[in-house]
């Protein structure tokens, strides 16, 4: 089940990991839905699943982990859709489906994951002329910006467990064995849990 991060040997390995599990997990809230759950907004929030999606694709593209990269090795993968500024409706695509941004998310968490172990942890990323940044600080050294992007997709990804809970009440761990092809509840679940709560209550 692909609900835990893979194992890391370093500080750079740990980065790339945990930042591409974060999106991972995010296109697993995307599983199985048809193009009007993917924009249903069942809570409170003006969120849609499709909304949160896009907003992942455009900030983890085209934001500061983008700048992060020398554009004379790497290509930045940006997609330049700044409507998707904001997880709202506006930056949901026609075309968008569930297994149309799944790919894509997919393919921005391989990107992140070989592009992290290249960077220069220590190097300086410019602070862009954006009112939402500190104002009394020019740059931030890359390890922050990397940190910042773990954060900024986790965030998200819980949105999306929250939007996709209330669709159809399916939660993660059933969401990544169905990523992984694996049956859900796995044999022996609930025997085993029990077994677990027995065992705590016992010491």
């Amino acid at each position: 089940m692909p609900f835990f991060t893979r194992q890391v040997t370093t500080e750079k390995d740990a980065l790339a990991a945990y930042a591409a599990q974060q999106i991972h997990q995010l296109a697993t809230t995307l599983i199985g839905l048809d193009d009007e759950q993917i924009r249903a907004t069942p809570t409170a929030s003006d969120m849609s699943l499709a909304s949160l999606a896009r907003h992942c694709l455009y900030v983890g593209n085209d934001g500061l982990l983008a700048t992060a990269v020398d554009p004379s090795r790497a290509e930045t993968h940006g997609t330049g859709d700044i409507s998707a500024g904001e997880p709202l409706a506006a930056g949901i695509r026609p075309e968008d489906t569930s297994e149309s941004l799944i790919e894509a998310l997919e393919d921005m968490a391989r990107w992140v994951e070989n592009l992290v172990p290249t960077l220069d942890m220590d190097s300086r990323v410019e602070k862009p002329d954006a009112p939402w940044y500190p104002q009394d600080l020019e740059s931030w050294p890359t390890r922050w910006v990397v940190l910042h992007y773990v954060e900024e997709y986790a965030r998200h990804a819980g949105h999306a467990d929250i939007i996709r809970q209330s669709i159809d009440g399916k939660i993660a761990y059933e969401l990544n064995a169905l990523a992984d092809g694996e049956p859900w509840p796995p044999e022996d679940w609930g025997k085993e849990w029990d077994a677990w709560i027995e065992g705590r209550q016992g010491n």
